[in-house]
């Protein structure tokens, strides 16, 4: 009997957007292609021009039924977003933001890890000491629609914005952070503020103690969020499974990559977790305008989010062969982009990848 190797086909919608997200999208392309003919994986891809330069021409990030082109795929793949001359609160919330909620990712996933060969500014955080997951809350909150200006340009000219904070909303994102950390065989550190934040910080402190009761197995405790940024900093070992709300999911988690020793490697997925919608996938470096186009550019941040999709996507080892790879790449060759302090470009740095692939 002949053995027939079984392949298993996913659909890719490709978002390079802005800046170096068009060099490292590429890049983490290669690495996709490359791992999945060893894994007998199928990946089809299909790419989407939607950025600032189409807002520049067309005056609209994406399409008014991008969302309707996005959902038959199996995941989402997105370079960066943002480019001088179009407003940051006009890009994200013309592309990002409506993709999160349209699609409700309502995780928003980011590990952290010091590599072997990527210093730590911080002299007591070496390989395998800081390992961890920030895991925000990715819909509401903080970053909520309600609210207004009045009075522009008038001396008691006013601007009011309101946080939105659900039941149903904390309570699925708490679920899921306290799973992983059961699945890590670790511990959960919830960021808060109630002592400052007297309605949305207290209701979120309830319903932390809610979920723990039914997660008994996960240790877990409590920090305001100006006490845990400076433990992050001075500390950063002692921290396993962190979950915060959307605005201090989204500072945590840069200062965080920051204290793995380069943002420019940092992935992070934004987790439709019961797979009604796809996911989407994308490195937190951003856009770097000061660099496009020079071929410069980390692709670490881009590969890693693309190892995270495969593993969202149910291949776990194809997954491990990526993030395999990038830990070898940092520790056992001389090879780095600029912002590692190297000279290799990045396509030179993503052959030295490929050949460990």
């Amino acid at each position: 009997m002949t053995n027939r190797r079984t392949t298993t086909t996913h659909r890719i919608a490709l978002i390079p957007g802005d800046g170096i997200g068009n060099e490292v999208i590429p890049a983490a392309r290669r690495v996709l292609d490359s791992v999945a003919a060893r894994h007998g994986l199928g990946l089809t891809y299909e790419t989407y021009d939607w950025s600032c330069e189409r807002y520049a021409s067309l005056g609209a990030m994406m399409p008014d039924d991008g969302l309707d082109q996005l959902r038959g795929h199996d995941a989402i793949l997105l370079g960066a977003v943002g480019y001088p001359g179009v407003p940051d609160h006009v890009s994200l919330w013309g592309l990002l933001i409506p993709i999160r909620r349209g699609f409700q990712q309502y995780v928003n996933l980011r590990p952290i890890r010091v590599f072997e060969g990527v210093p730590s500014p911080l002299r007591d955080a070496g390989p395998g000491d800081v390992d961890l997951v920030v895991v925000r809350e990715n819909v509401e909150g903080e970053y909520g629609e309600i609210g207004g200006r009045l009075g522009r340009g008038l001396p008691e000219e006013m601007a009011v914005q309101e946080a939105v904070f659900t039941r149903k909303g904390v309570t699925r994102v708490l679920d899921y952070a306290f799973s992983l950390a059961e699945r890590r065989g670790g511990h959960l550190t919830s960021a808060t503020k109630s002592n400052g934040i007297i309605h949305t910080m207290p209701f979120w402190d309830e319903l932390v103690a809610e979920r723990a009761a039914a997660h008994p197995e996960v240790p877990w405790d409590q920090e305001h969020i100006d006490a845990l940024a400076a433990k992050f900093v001075l500390d950063p070992r002692r921290f396993d499974v962190v979950v915060a709300s959307n605005l201090f999911g989204d500072i945590l988690s840069d200062l965080a990559a920051a204290v793995a020793g380069s943002i420019g490697i940092a992935p992070a997925a934004n987790l439709n977790p019961e797979r009604d919608f796809p996911s989407m996938f994308e490195p937190v470096h951003g856009s770097a305008p000061d660099i496009a186009g020079r071929g410069i550019a980390n692709p670490l941040g881009a590969i890693w989010s693309a190892a995270m999709m495969l593993d969202h996507l149910g291949h776990p080892e194809a997954a491990t062969r990526v993030t395999d790879a990038i830990a070898t790449v940092l520790a056992k060759t001389p090879v780095r982009t600029p912002d590692l302090g190297g000279t290799a470009t990045t396509e030179e740095f993503t052959d030295a990848l490929l050949e460990l692939l």
